[in-house]
């Protein structure tokens, strides 16, 4: 496959998800010259979404310190053609977000007590 047929698929691959209504990803890059498209997407539910249309298993969470802000950076990929093609959302969590990760059951509900 060509560069410039690779780079069609990859727009078409975009292209179709709009047209079947999901949000334009806000950030699209292809890189020159080799076979990557990475898509950044403004929340979860857009997240889920592209990832599903592209039939795009969760690769990677990681949460991290951006100067005093965490954020956390979930990708997903898949390789198509030989085209690696991935989903990325960065999200601002809180202290809050974090201690819920830790709690084995996040609903807060205590068992009964006999």
């Amino acid at each position: 496959m060509t560069e410039l047929a690779t780079r069609e698929q990859a727009f078409g691959l975009v292209a179709e998800g709009v047209a079947a209504g999901l949000s334009a990803p806000w950030r699209l890059y292809l890189a020159r010259g080799c076979r990557y498209l990475s898509l950044n997407v403004g929340d979860r539910a857009e997240w889920d979404a592209w990832r599903t249309h592209l039939n795009c298993p969760e690769l990677s969470v990681r949460v991290y310190d951006a100067g005093g802000e965490i954020r956390r950076c979930s990708l997903a990929e898949i390789v198509l053609d030989g085209c690696r093609i991935s989903v990325e959302l960065v999200e601002e969590i809180s202290t809050d977000d974090l201690e819920r990760l830790l709690v084995a059951d996040p609903t807060g509900t205590e068992p009964e007590e006999r």
